[in-house]
């Protein structure tokens, strides 16, 4: 997925710039961002904590969870490894340095950098599932007017992103789907840099929009398709203004709900 983080090599935008895109998709993307809260409660967004879990026809497929330190750039992540063992990186998402646990001991030398990259992969990707509509003026996003849809009877505005040389993959392209009662995201589509030409557009719908803290989250995508149940749902999910600060610098467990009761 895409996310205005720099590709290695390139450099990154500086700020958004407004003369690459259409002025009615920024309109757009405006009003979904008051939607949700508004740019001061997202940029007062301190530590977002989540799952990711990936399930299909009721069998769990893939759960790792993040704790994010937006102001200070500092993750832990959590997962298991393919012979079912914990792993916990301590990671700095602007060096992309930091420490790696394996069943609670820590992983040495240059063992470590497969598994510092792939939380750094997994962070890329899984914060863009769950906070993509507050990324539509990112540095380095292209907004564009995409017209509208129908869909079950109800019109939506679609906005189309496309991507500088930022994030892991900034051939993917993006339509939001834009509700025009709530102004927000019920659904995306989208089409990745790898997929096979011609490839139809891979739809989900964003569900249960509530509020954490000061900003609203969907919690649960569920895939468009014919073919089987897929949803993302993400059971853990807290925004905080404190968390102990030994949570990014040791590898001990980590409640499910840090706000506590």
């Amino acid at each position: 997925m895409a996310a205005a983080r720099a590709a290695p090599g390139g450099a990154p935008p500086a700020a958004f710039d407004p003369g690459l895109s259409d002025p009615r998709a920024i309109a757009l993307a405006d009003l979904v961002m008051q939607a949700l809260g508004g740019e001061k409660a997202w940029h007062a967004t301190h530590y977002v904590h989540f799952a990711f879990v990936v399930e299909k026809a009721g069998k769990t497929l893939a759960r790792r969870v993040h704790l994010w330190d937006r102001f200070a750039g500092r993750l832990r992540f959590d997962d298991v490894d393919k012979d079912g063992a914990p792993v916990v990186v301590l990671l700095d998402v602007t060096t992309r340095q930091g420490e790696a646990y394996r069943r609670g001991a820590r992983v040495e030398g240059a063992a470590a950098r497969p598994l510092l990259d792939e939380a750094y992969e997994a962070w890329i990707n899984d914060t863009y599932w769950l906070l993509m509509p507050y990324k539509m003026k990112d540095p380095g996003v292209h907004l564009r007017d995409a017209g509208e849809e129908a869909i079950d009877g109800r019109i939506y505005d679609r906005v189309l992103l496309t991507f500088d040389a930022v994030g892991l993959t900034p051939g993917d392209r993006y339509w939001a789907y834009i509700n025009r009662v709530s102004h927000l995201m019920d659904r995306w589509s989208y089409l990745l840099q790898d997929d096979p030409p011609k490839s139809a557009p891979t739809v989900w719908d964003w569900r249960g929009w509530r509020r954490y803290g000061g900003i609203l989250l969907a919690p649960e995508k569920v895939s468009v398709r014919k073919e089987g149940s897929v949803r993302i749902v993400h059971p853990i999910l807290e925004v905080l203004d404190t968390v102990p600060s030994d949570y990014f610098t040791r590898p001990d467990p980590v409640p499910d709900r840090i706000a506590g009761p």
